[in-house]
């Protein structure tokens, strides 16, 4: 059985067609003793292996066998009965890493903006409890700064080559503040600085515009605004509070093989897309 090249397992109904080169990823699991007829658990009906188990769970399973990793969609919650099942078919690499489930569980984000006006001027600072979102988000934003006279302070079309790009503050790891608007130079020459929150090419001075377009550019990125607040009256300091389940650090479990043994687990941090 085990030069068999196309392998057809019925699981609780479930039919799963693959190689046999795939079950036999962990030579000591019961699915590769399975091929050699070392398994009586495993019976063989009409050319297909049939073993009374769950079959929606044992789709994650063959998913781990062809890939080395772990995926699970982010409401995933039956981590002990994949746990069990993982046990049951003897692939300890995997029962090892799903009882550890603070790796695989989405675990919540919270991002709150800060926005205030004084004068000719707008003030954001954005916290964040993950850092990587921060680091997405100073990408996408710039400051442009540069002088203007007093008439052509406020143009919605202001004048690239006079705009310099400025570096955004970051207090650290976890927030960003930045500014727009104008304040008084010389004579009748204004400070102006505008803001770009890419995808958007528009470099925007007002302070209000630049909200909504942060607001915007948040929640299309998965963020769930959940309260609005006034933190500080007398400075007109509104905060928004936004939330969304982020996969945890520990985004894919590789499993590398090595000589002799059913396989070595290890936890190794994915790369976060931008923006993520």
């Amino acid at each position: 059985m085990s030069s068999r090249e196309v392998v057809v397992l019925s699981v609780g109904g479930v039919r799963f067609v693959t190689r046999a080169s795939t079950l036999q990823q962990f030579p000591e699991s019961r699915l590769a003793r399975m091929l050699n007829d070392d398994d009586r658990e495993f019976k063989l009906v009409n050319g297909e292996f049939f073993v009374d188990r769950d079959g929606a769970l044992f789709s994650y399973i063959m998913d781990f066998l062809r890939t080395l990793q772990v995926s699970l969609p982010s409401d995933f919650s039956d981590y002990q009965r994949l746990q069990r099942e993982a046990e049951f078919f003897g692939l300890c690499p995997l029962a090892d890493l799903l009882s550890q489930e603070h790796l695989l569980k989405p675990r919540l984000e919270i991002l709150e903006v800060r926005f205030s006006l004084q004068e000719m001027q707008a003030f954001f600072r954005i916290f964040c409890s993950c850092s990587t979102t921060i680091e997405a988000l100073a990408e996408q934003i710039t400051v442009f700064t540069g002088q203007q006279s007093g008439q052509g302070w406020n143009s919605p079309f202001p004048s690239q080559k006079l705009l310099v790009p400025l570096p955004l503050e970051r207090p650290s790891h976890h927030d960003m503040v930045f500014q727009c608007g104008t304040e008084y130079s010389a004579g009748d020459q204004f400070v102006a600085r505008y803001v770009s929150i890419k995808p958007d090419n528009r470099k925007l001075i007002n302070g209000t515009n630049v909200l909504g377009l942060l607001l915007d550019t948040l929640l299309r990125d998965g963020f769930r605004l959940i309260s609005t607040r006034t933190v500080a009256s007398e400075e007109k300091v509104e905060c928004y509070s936004f939330e969304r389940m982020k996969r945890a650090a520990g985004l894919t479990i590789v499993v590398s093989q090595t000589s002799g043994s059913s396989g070595v687990a290890q936890a190794r941090r994915s790369q976060v897309q931008k923006g993520k």
